[in-house]
């Protein structure tokens, strides 16, 4: 018998908010079917989880065959072969000397893993992270969570130690500043911190998103990344990168660390490592690892077998399919149709990202956010039968999640959709 979207309502909690009342059964590639047989392009996957799209066929076999062996014994006792394999593929992949991995089951988990590793070899208690930033639900990932404060409602307190400072975003610094104008003066904002709040002495860290995920996909300039790692390094502070959403191949390169030349001291990896598996790794050096000593920190599944298994089917993916370059090719491909719609429809008025981490933004002809614009957007899409995903802190961008394989016939085919779904919204202007 079919399971009815008020069952879920009556037996799940509605802390976990539902934009749909879509009950969904199966997914291939870049489509998911309900159980009624109605079929959806998906541009969410799982918000960038399906790096390969649902169900791809080599991680489907190497789930199956490594659950057939076993799905985890406990790793805090025994090694896996699949998961001692994955980590070091991640190492030879990982820039510079992050060679070093611990794995749990989601991007949370992996900000938590971070800031205590970041602690833990410091000796300091001070955290610095990002208005527009996003590192997860849990008490310590929300902590460091600034990309709108519904996600801190009624949870404070919250860690202590935690000191935020401005992303270099349009919408953060003062009119008029170009983009190094903004690198500028986000560094100096910074400086700020160390001279009224959380001295560099008492500072473990500086967390940040190479491209902020939930904050709108926002791109920051070269100068800002490459002035965070000077900072850090002047003054004995771990750089850590969030690359839960950006990292992966999503914006072209296996790392968004490496459109801006900068290596961070620890890395935090999830979402799509293992192709729909829930997973997440920190990845550090062996010299800041070795600060963590045994029983310093855990987890029950974290690292199992079977998430091994998948994460090396996705890597082999990567390889053998050249999936970075299709990433590149159909990244210029999804920016110029949607540069199509910026010069078609006025209340689309920017258009920005790395590779297929791409995002448009709706703004009103008067200037005003268009979060009403992308939810009738959204709305209309979803009529078509096209799931998309919002961002931003005032809910008026719209950001693209296709799979890494995306094609040319996939991106025309949502275009189309979104195209006829941003006319609707243009006449609520």
């Amino acid at each position: 018998m079919a399971v009815t979207y008020n069952e879920y309502k009556q037996y799940l909690s509605p802390a976990l908010a539902k934009t749909t009342d879509l009950v969904i059964e199966r997914g291939s590639g870049s489509y998911v079917w309900t159980e009624d047989g109605d079929r959806y392009l998906d541009w969410v996957q799982g918000i960038a989880v399906n790096a390969l799209g649902h169900s791809y066929p080599t991680v489907v076999e190497a789930i199956t065959k490594q659950v057939r062996k076993l799905t985890t014994a406990s790793f805090n006792m025994v090694n896996y072969p699949t998961t001692l394999k994955l980590a070091k593929r991640i190492a030879q992949l990982a820039p510079g000397e992050l060679s070093s991995v611990f794995f749990s089951n989601g991007g949370a988990e992996a900000t938590d893993g971070a800031l205590k590793l970041a602690r833990a070899y410091t000796k300091r208690p001070g955290i610095i992270a990002f208005k527009g930033s996003f590192h997860g639900r849990t008490m310590g990932a929300t902590s460091v969570t600034a990309s709108n404060s519904k996600y801190r409602k009624s949870t404070e307190p919250l860690v202590g130690g935690i000191h935020f400072a401005a992303y270099p975003s349009v919408d953060q610094c003062p009119a008029g500043y170009d983009e190094e104008q903004r690198s500028a003066w986000c560094i100096d904002d910074i400086q700020h911190i160390f001279d009224y709040i959380c001295a560099p002495d008492e500072t473990a860290a500086i967390l940040v998103e190479p491209v902020q995920g939930e904050g709108g996909y926002v791109v920051p300039p070269v100068s800002f990344m490459q002035g965070l790692r000077e900072l850090c390094s002047q003054h004995g502070i771990m750089l850590i990168f969030d690359e839960i959403q950006a990292g992966y191949g999503r914006t072209g390169t296996m790392f968004a660390s490496e459109h801006f030349g900068v290596t961070p001291d620890i890395m935090t990896l999830g979402k799509a490592i293992a192709g729909g598996i829930p997973a997440s790794a920190v990845v550090s050096t062996e010299a800041i690892m070795n600060e963590w000593h045994p029983g310093m920190h855990g987890g029950t599944f974290g690292g199992n077998p079977v998430m091994g298994a998948a994460g090396l089917a996705v890597l082999d993916e990567f390889e053998q399919s050249s999936i970075l370059d299709n990433v590149n090719a159909q990244g210029v491909y999804l920016r110029n149709k949607l540069e199509s719609l910026q010069a078609k429809y006025p209340i689309v008025s920017d258009v920005r990202g790395l590779g297929l981490m791409l995002a448009i933004e709706l703004n009103h002809s008067d200037g005003r956010p268009g979060g009403d614009l992308v939810e009738i957007t959204r709305s209309q899409a979803l009529k078509r039968h096209m799931l998309t995903l919002s961002c931003g802190v005032r809910g008026n961008g719209m950001r693209m999640a296709t799979p890494l394989n995306v094609t040319q016939n996939i991106i025309d085919e949502g275009i189309a959709i979104l195209d006829e779904s941003i006319a609707v919204a243009e006449q609520n202007d």
